[in-house]
């Protein structure tokens, strides 16, 4: 069967990382139909190195800044319900895919045995190159739980949520549960759109073997609760998105006693390594505060942009 299969990148300021990523992306042993890159209203001139050097992929200029969420919303509409491809292969600006990782993707779901029809997202394993560290998909219980060991080491596991970066999105998935939310901007709109198609009985695949170069904001290893880790630095503008996204996750979402308790456990762990860790600790934590509220009050919508 053929696949007619899209990509779609979230672009902001991107003039000088995205040409790595569509280099890839045109490189692709399995070829893609439609090379699509949503410009969520940068000012560095993106748009004319576009123009200039990739005459051959799609481009969607935002008016403004819609963040993540809001871009992703964009480009899914775009290609998976007004082009309706089969498939959209969506990813983050700054990630790049090796030539043979749509290949060895759609190799992964090969492997499920007649179950492929129960799939409606399939994620690589994102890994930060420079020191190694993998961002494996999560579990949802009441929280969020790593996979094991034994999991990781098979060549199709199943997970709750995964990030937008790499991930493929079947088009039924869209037409069906509908588009992300922009209202969240930054930060958990991927985690929120996984846990809908699974609430729909949708599988979301993990390929293992199909590693993803991804870059986690400005990270730096760090020391914390005995093992080296990596910190993602975050500004405060984005501090605010997490702790408000997740705040009314656990408060409107998914309302329960063990959810509002993890939630609570993981923002405070969260704030001491902010405490240690960030270039910004006031600004950071008011950030964080400022978020948590709103979110428990289920106040969305864009309230920062990167500059604000």
């Amino acid at each position: 069967m053929n696949l007619s299969i899209a990509s779609v990148t979230i672009a902001y300021n991107a003039a000088s990382v995205l040409p790595r990523q569509l280099d890839a992306l045109l490189r692709q042993t399995r070829p893609l139909q439609e090379i699509v890159v949503v410009d969520n209203g940068s000012t560095d001139g993106t748009s004319r190195m576009l123009a200039e050097r990739y005459p051959q992929v799609t481009v969607l200029r935002m008016a403004e800044n819609l963040g993540a969420a809001g871009a992703w919303a964009a480009g899914l509409s775009y290609a998976a319900l007004d082009k309706r491809h089969d498939w959209v292969w969506t990813f983050d600006d700054d990630s790049v895919p090796g030539a043979d990782l749509l290949a060895r993707m759609f190799g992964g779901i090969g492997l499920l045995n007649g179950t492929q029809g129960e799939v409606g997202m399939v994620a690589p394993m994102p890994v930060h190159q420079e020191t190694k560290t993998y961002y494996p998909p999560l579990f949802w219980r009441d929280g969020f739980m790593k996979p094991s060991v034994e999991q990781m080491r098979e060549p199709v596991w199943f997970a709750d949520m995964v990030i937008a970066s790499g991930c493929l999105i079947r088009q039924e998935v869209v037409g069906r549960i509908g588009l992300p939310r922009a209202d969240f901007f930054m930060d958990f709109f991927d985690f929120e759109y996984s846990l809908r198609a699974r609430s729909h009985g949708y599988k979301i695949a993990v390929i293992p073997r199909a590693e993803l170069d991804h870059e986690i904001g400005n990270a730096r290893k760090v020391w914390w609760a005995g093992r080296t880790r990596l910190w993602p630095g975050y500004a405060p503008w984005r501090e605010y998105y997490y702790s408000r996204n997740l705040a009314y996750a656990g408060w409107y979402l998914y309302p329960n006693r063990g959810t509002k308790r993890f939630i609570l456990g993981h923002l405070a762990r969260h704030a001491g390594a902010v405490l240690l860790f960030s270039a910004k600790k006031a600004a950071c934590l008011r950030k964080m505060a400022q978020g948590f509220w709103d979110g428990y009050q289920a106040k969305l919508g864009i309230r920062f942009r990167p500059n604000g």
